[in-house]
């Protein structure tokens, strides 16, 4: 599923999903798109290979009980990546550079026991702030304990440096050693001035990994964001699940000693009497941080400490991925992407306890097996090479996409683009196409060209505020600067309408979503899933035949790294 949050068992709330549905039937196509009334004949070399069952085929495979929930470091991760390397090689794919079809991704989980309060200290009477209720920790150091004494907390509004918008929340302000708390989100979504950023359209500036990441580089000991649940998108039952659960992170050289000690957040009264303890009003401050100019302050010479105990394990986790050589252009690539994970075996609901993670994602695998298998019944053979890349840990955090992407075994600068499938709606044939992160690259051209050979309009991103184009494993590719595309039919059904959608994605999200009942169902129709599928393979083939790669588009956050990329071709 699109992540997010960072959390294990993130669950985004009935809610807000059904608020995405419930948009989309309220929205109009973008004023020069047009929603077909009909359907016109599949596009060339697709509806042969490509159909519904192909994909059934594939789906019940990936979300079968002897898969057992396609957790990492399970039986499940065995079985799962083992099947998807044979089926690669049943199709008559390549190998990666290391000769095998999986690329190996080290991760260590971490099970932290916080300590039961933090203790605040530094005018009047201490403040205690308990764990769960007010508060939640965790840390990336790879240690048994961790623990921060007497660290100074200071409020450096939402953790921000931004040259190209001219903001730096950490502006004259020495970290070091320090606990910093920030606000979620980033200050254009405060509303109060859409001059700021991109205005209710969340940046990557406002996810909160970034923020984290952010203190680490200032040198703080630790970071605590303030929830607050329009701005995070989910409510505080969502923090609380995901950081009370083991958590997988990357292994590193230094085994995490460059993050912060102590990373956390605090629910919204317990920071508003934080900052009541420091003589602050944390409404004034609030309102000062979405304001440019902003300083950042200490918190009255208010001091922390807390710790954390860990218990961890090691061990190698899998990417699988294989590769369809070009013919005249081996050397550049082209990425489709899908996540193989789920949640394993877990909590009996209803007497079965196996998340099977049939639509999420078991529908972006048997949509990535049926491009690969698309492409090797061509009668055209691609001129640049396919990568077919299943990757691991999404649901833990980007994490199979993001040590791809940092560790890639094929060049970044000869990389043409990522084109990503995460959750396919079941649900039959579909009249729109919905780009997440629409108006960020040119590959929505591209999704145009192929939607309209389908009929079909092209959507923007329903709900941008909520960041939804940095939760799912192609952000992991724009990160370094890869063009990538996050696309899918799931707005307005061809036979139901808009209203017919939105509801079964509510009983989606309300009975299915995370749960054992997310399992395969003969009565799905799978046949809008074959035309994302089908979209997909005219958009890689369209890329394969060409000579240029598709660019961001000025103003995107990831032009600046793409641009670095490709300088050095």
């Amino acid at each position: 599923m699109p992540c997010f949050t960072h959390f294990p068992a993130r669950l985004l709330p009935v809610s807000l999903l059904l608020g995405l549905a419930l948009a989309g039937c309220q929205s109009k196509p973008a004023a020069t798109e047009t929603a077909a009334t009909t359907a016109p004949a599949a596009a060339p070399d697709t509806a042969a290979a490509i159909s519904a069952a192909g994909i059934s085929k594939y789906l019940q495979a990936v979300s079968s009980d002897e898969m057992l929930g396609r957790k990492p470091f399970t039986v499940g991760e065995q079985r799962s990546t083992q099947y998807l390397a044979d089926e690669f090689k049943r199709l008559g794919l390549q190998p990666g550079p290391n000769g095998t079809y999986f690329q190996p991704v080290p991760l260590v989980e971490i099970t932290g026991t916080p300590s039961a309060t933090l203790q605040i200290k530094g005018k009047g009477q201490p403040l205690n702030l308990a764990y769960k209720t007010d508060f939640v920790a965790f840390t990336q150091r790879e240690q048994p304990q961790v623990s921060v004494t007497n660290s100074e907390l200071v409020f450096a509004g939402y953790g921000v440096v931004a040259p190209e918008y001219g903001w730096d929340d950490y502006a004259d302000l020495d970290v070091r050693g320090k606990t910093v708390v920030v606000l979620v989100n980033d200050p254009g979504n405060a509303g109060t001035d859409s001059t700021l950023f991109k205005g209710r359209a969340m940046t990557y500036y406002g996810r909160w990994t970034y923020k984290y990441e952010e203190a680490a580089r200032h040198g703080a000991a630790g970071l605590l964001i303030v929830h607050d649940t329009q701005p995070a998108a989910y409510p505080w039952s969502v923090v609380l699940s995901g950081a009370t659960s083991p958590k997988l992170r990357a292994q590193t050289a230094n085994k995490g000693a460059d993050k912060c000690a102590l990373e956390g957040w605090l629910t919204l009264d317990a920071a508003k009497k934080l900052f009541q303890t420091a003589g602050l009003s944390y409404d004034q401050l609030y309102t000062a941080a979405n304001t440019r100019g902003f300083r950042p302050r200490p918190l009255g010479g208010l001091t922390l400490t807390a710790g954390i105990r860990n218990k961890l394990r090691r061990q190698t986790s899998r990417n699988v991925l294989a590769v369809l050589p070009g013919t005249t252009r081996p050397d550049e690539y082209i990425i489709y992407s899908a996540h193989w994970d789920h949640f394993g075996v877990g909590k009996a609901i209803a007497g079965d306890s196996i998340y099977n993670g049939a639509v999420d994602d078991g529908t972006g695998l048997a949509a990535l097996l049926s491009i690969a298998e698309a492409f090797q019944k061509a009668k055209q053979k691609p001129q640049r090479s396919l990568v077919f890349l299943a990757v691991t840990g999404e649901e833990q955090g980007l994490l199979g996409s993001a040590y791809y992407a940092q560790h890639p075994p094929f060049p970044l600068n000869k990389t043409v683009a990522d084109l990503n499938m995460d959750m396919l709606w079941p649900y039959g044939p579909m009249k729109d196409l919905t780009v997440i992160g629409y108006g960020q690259s040119e590959l929505e051209d591209y999704a145009r060209a192929a939607a309209k050979e389908q009929g079909r309009y092209l959507l923007p991103d329903q709900t941008p505020e909520t960041g939804m184009f940095y939760r799912s494993d192609h952000f992991s590719f724009a990160h370094v600067g890869v063009p990538s595309l996050y696309a899918s039919g799931g707005f307005e059904s061809r036979t139901g309408g808009k209203a017919t959608i939105a509801q079964q994605r509510q009983n989606y999200t309300a009975t299915m979503y995370h749960k054992p009942a997310d399992q395969f169902d003969p009565s799905w129709d799978l046949t809008g899933i074959a035309q994302d599928a089908q979209l997909y393979f005219r958009v890689g083939q369209r890329l394969a035949s060409e000579t240029t790669f598709p660019k961001w588009r000025e103003g995107s956050e990831f032009k600046g790294a793409r641009d670095k990329s490709m300088g050095g071709r």
